[in-house]
């Protein structure tokens, strides 16, 4: 009976997971939109994103100080009630009040963003911390699940919107607004377990090496995270824009390519991966390669194609780093993943937003105009272009942290 229940409570942290994926994948998918209905800038729409993951950041760094101050069992019921808030307020401000649509969008950014935070933070201690025969399985199952579900939506945006028109954009946000209730009805008839980890003492020399091992974990999370929410965030947008894509096809080929890459790739790790710091290395060097093809690529196939699959190099980077982390120091508890979700949303909040502003930058400027004209593209295409090559730096730095993350357990283990 106790091993059906947690069963549910296993089924309960995938439906958050999945119904949370709207939090991240429906504001870029409505950027271009709501560019033309409001007129925003894209440095306001990449500030909508740094708002996100700052927000949550904010929710991870708490949590990193003062897990042991929370019940974090029933913050994880009550945290999709927030995702549904959000979402709500997210549409109708806007809707009701065009004059403060801008600042509507913020609002609800905050109010989803921290529901969000509380999810980085806790559903994967949960899933930790339940009983398993295969935890790095269930680990990479919950995140796959975030995947399809930014494929879902993706799939059921780009229909929505096709059929009814981006004017009726808000009613596509309440609908995703819904879905969580069901996870939290979900939490509410299922047992939790306990997330606080062993933390067992090993002196000073073993906090140092803990500390030291964190630090290369965070540092890999963070430029992971870059790679990954870099061209999650802007595929749609770039897609649109500088390769001149229909949105619809764009937003069916890019994001949802993107995610469902990102799906595969973390069910096939689920099921028959193994060595996740080789995994992890390759997936920073191939992350930095699609980002490079998409910078430099003249044609719309090879950048389109490149778009893609850095959801299939990015897929683990995330999730693989906490394998790496449980694996290499076990039982640490709430607050070092908190401080993961951390890493991680600072790379999250940080890319898309210099994507933004670099794209902004160049695109205003004379030498743009005059180097478009040259290779018969817009400021505009150049400006994108520009964004995607400065972003690639985050992969390559991660590729060398990772290398020193290898040396250093490998040191550790002999």
């Amino acid at each position: 009976m106790k091993h059906t229940n947690y069963q549910r409570t296993k089924l309960a942290c995938y439906t958050a997971y999945f119904t949370m994926s709207s939090v991240f994948c429906l504001p870029p998918l409505l950027f271009m939109t709501l560019r033309e209905t409001y007129g925003i800038s894209y440095t306001l729409l990449g500030t909508l994103v740094l708002v996100n993951f700052c927000t949550q950041l904010g929710v991870d760094l708490i949590f990193t100080a003062f897990s042991k101050r929370f019940n974090p069992q029933k913050i994880v019921r009550t945290m999709p009630l927030l995702t549904s808030a959000g979402l709500l307020i997210y549409a109708l401000i806007p809707t009701f009040f065009p004059n403060i649509a801008y600042a509507g969008l913020l609002v609800g950014t905050v109010i989803f963003s921290v529901a969000a935070g509380l999810s980085e933070v806790l559903l994967s201690p949960a899933i930790a911390a339940l009983p398993s025969d295969n935890p790095q399985r269930d680990m990479s199952m919950l995140h796959s699940l975030y995947a399809f579900g930014v494929f879902f939506v993706a799939v059921v945006s780009t229909v929505f919107l096709k059929l009814f028109g981006t004017e009726n954009w808000m009613y596509l946000t309440i609908f995703f607004a819904a879905l969580p209730v069901v996870a939290a009805a979900m939490f509410m008839v299922s047992p939790m377990p306990d997330m606080r980890g062993t933390e067992n003492v090993q002196g000073t020399s073993g906090t140092k090496k803990r500390t030291i091992g964190i630090a290369l974990c965070v540092a890999c999370i963070f430029f992971g995270s870059c790679a990954e929410n870099a061209m999650s965030n802007w595929v749609s947008g770039y897609m649109e824009n500088a390769l001149h894509i229909d949105k619809a096809w764009g937003d069916l080929i890019g994001l949802a390519g993107f995610a469902i890459l990102l799906g595969i790739a973390r069910i096939g790790y689920a099921k028959f991966g193994k060595n996740i710091s080789r995994v992890l290395l390759m997936g920073m060097i191939g992350a930095a390669v699609c980002y490079l093809v998409v910078a430099f690529s003249g044609g719309v196939v090879p950048a389109m194609i490149a778009c893609v699959m850095t959801g299939l190099f990015t897929s683990m980077l995330w999730p693989g780093t906490l394998i790496m982390m449980e694996e290499k120091m076990p039982t640490l508890g709430v607050a070092a993943y908190a401080l993961m979700a951390a890493g991680g949303d600072l790379g999250a909040a940080l890319s898309p937003q210099l994507l933004g502003i670099v794209t902004d930058s160049v695109s205003a400027s004379t030498y743009a105009s005059e180097l478009g004209a040259s290779l018969g593209l817009t400021a505009e295409q150049i400006g994108l272009k520009t964004g995607m090559l400065v972003t690639a730096i985050f992969p390559v730095l991660g590729a060398v942290v990772m290398i020193m993350a290898m040396r250093y357990f490998r040191k550790q283990r002999n």
